[in-house]
């Protein structure tokens, strides 16, 4: 579903992702953990197109991403190309970033309408579906800033999923919330990994539910993937010095 093939992204001098190659397969869950500064996050942006590569190609549902192919060549993906890809994707950020002038209804009828065609009555119904999902029907008239930051998350991830998407990608989902919040949200986000076939890629701080939700952990350092095992393996006997050096870090323990 999902495929770098020697991805290179740089910033000015500083090389952020290098000859970078990996794959994700349809349905899977793939979390990516890491130092920060090591490139997780902006594998999530370019894939949501918000930024572009510098060398290398992407993937997603067999179609490319970074480029498009003009006279039997791979030429970089113009606006319209990227957009159309990109409808299959779906991103939650870390604040939110919800439209605050718009309703709970409005933020998740938008794009249904806009870009997939939708009526507003299949909008509607489809955002009264996803909000009976998250838990959160009773608020589908109300501005996101009348919203707790728990409530707000599950409303962006119910705008997420209104597109349908064939891929999710979560961004560090819970570090906006206060810490009673998180496990509301992180149980939510295990039933939709277990209710739908959705492909979902995550960049999250949370090694619990890396290692509950994944299928897979892929550990960064310096732009690279130096690790790249299923959680119970990756967890319990990483393979890679740094692997044990950043676990120990971050779990506390030896």
């Amino acid at each position: 579903m999902i495929v770098f093939d020697r991805v290179e992204k740089r910033f000015g001098d500083n090389v952020v992702l290098s000859d970078l190659s990996f794959t994700v397969a349809p349905g899977e869950h793939v979390t990516l953990i890491g130092p920060s500064g090591s490139g997780k996050t902006t594998i999530l942006r370019l894939l949501m197109s918000l930024e572009s590569v510098n060398d290398g190609t992407i993937t997603v549902g067999g179609r490319y991403l970074s480029h498009m192919e003009k006279g039997g060549k791979l030429v970089p993906a113009d606006e319209k190309h990227s957009r159309e890809v990109r409808k299959h994707i779906g991103m939650v950020f870390q604040q939110f970033n919800l439209f605050p002038n718009m309703t709970v209804r409005g933020n998740l009828i938008e794009a249904p309408t806009r870009v997939l065609g939708l009526s507003k009555d299949e909008a509607n119904e489809r955002a009264g579906e996803l909000l009976d999902l998250v838990g959160l029907r009773e608020k589908i008239d109300e501005h996101p800033s009348r919203l707790s930051g728990g409530q707000q998350q599950r409303v962006a991830i119910a705008r997420a999923l209104a597109m349908r998407p064939d891929v999710l990608l979560l961004d560090e989902v819970t570090s906006a919330l206060d810490p009673e919040l998180v496990a509301g949200v992180l149980a939510l986000l295990r039933d939709i990994g277990t209710t739908t076939d959705i492909t979902i890629l995550c960049v999250t701080h949370e090694m619990g539910f890396a290692r509950d939700f994944s299928h897979r952990v892929m550990m960064f350092d310096g732009g690279k993937v130096i690790e790249d095992a299923p959680p119970a393996q990756l967890f319990t006997d990483p393979g890679q010095p740094r692997t044990k050096e950043f676990l120990k870090a971050v779990l506390g323990r030896d």
